[in-house]
């Protein structure tokens, strides 16, 4: 059968939440960015740290939870309009608002990549100071607002700077859960990754049909969205072709079946 198998430790909570004697837990708003560069296109992944309580060990975009603060209305923006996302994801205005600075906000947390800058048509050419350093570990530790971060240094998040991608929720099965917006954004010129350390212990660029090959070896561990992420990019030669390219977001939800007595983790 098509699809990943499960651990048998998760048969009677499969059991129980397909008959409706046990409620899922609720899904968190979050919001991926997958950070392409080069031609063939590379993507940057960030590999979770063994001891995370979600997606431990796996290779992942950079991402997270939408903050609320992440919804304010003081949040300098340029580029399409929270309403016009909201259209794109099937979201209210304000929870649109908040995933696309969350976008914003967690690349810059997780990878030191900034989408924003002085104005509409620019962008922040390097963000590797000692002072870009202290604010990105402000943002992580909720002590600076992203909004006020923005407004400190002058600087507009750049929305059309992210193209919309899919939309994954957590099976149901999980005891963490994630409703998330996947985005994707091309390295902007002059800026650079880095190894910022937090929820990651390693960070590397691959192309994505390497990282695939790798993952078919048992050399990394991917998760559904981002294996299935990943053989879509694979199929572009240049990331202006990925951006270019239509996309109809559909909201993907893995069900967990049990067939044969034995439990999968199937993605329609």
């Amino acid at each position: 059968m098509a699809g990943l198998r499960l651990p048998d430790e998760l048969a009677d909570r499969v059991r129980d939440i397909n008959a409706g004697r046990v409620e899922p837990a609720p899904a968190r708003d979050a919001a991926t960015v997958v950070v392409l560069r080069g031609r063939p296109p590379q993507v940057y992944l960030l590999r979770r740290k063994p001891t995370m309580a979600f997606a431990a060990g796996a290779y992942v975009f950079p991402g997270g939870s939408v903050d609320p603060r992440d919804t304010d209305q003081a949040v300098a923006w340029a580029g399409p309009s929270p309403a016009e996302w909201g259209e794109v994801f099937k979201a209210d205005e304000k929870l649109a608002r908040g995933l696309v600075c969350a976008a914003v906000r967690e690349t810059f947390e997780e990878s030191g990549v900034l989408l924003a800058g002085p104005g509409p048509g620019s962008v922040v050419e390097d963000t590797t100071g000692a002072d870009w350093e202290a604010d990105r570990l402000a943002l992580i530790d909720r002590s600076l607002a992203f909004a006020d971060f923005l407004a400190k240094r002058g600087l507009v998040l750049r929305s059309d700077l992210l193209k919309p991608w899919a939309h994954w929720i957590t099976p149901e099965v999980e005891h963490r859960r994630f409703d998330t917006r996947f985005f994707v954004a091309v390295l902007p010129e002059g800026q650079r990754t880095r190894d910022v350390g937090g929820e990651a212990d390693h960070v590397d660029w691959k192309r994505p049909a390497d990282a695939l090959a790798l993952a078919d070896r048992g050399e990394i561990f991917l998760m559904p969205p981002t294996r299935t992420t990943l053989r879509e990019l694979a199929a572009y030669d240049a990331v202006d072709d990925v951006l270019a390219a239509p996309r109809e977001i559909v909201t993907i939800l893995p069900r967990a079946v049990e067939v044969d007595g034995e439990l999968w983790l199937v993605t329609p």
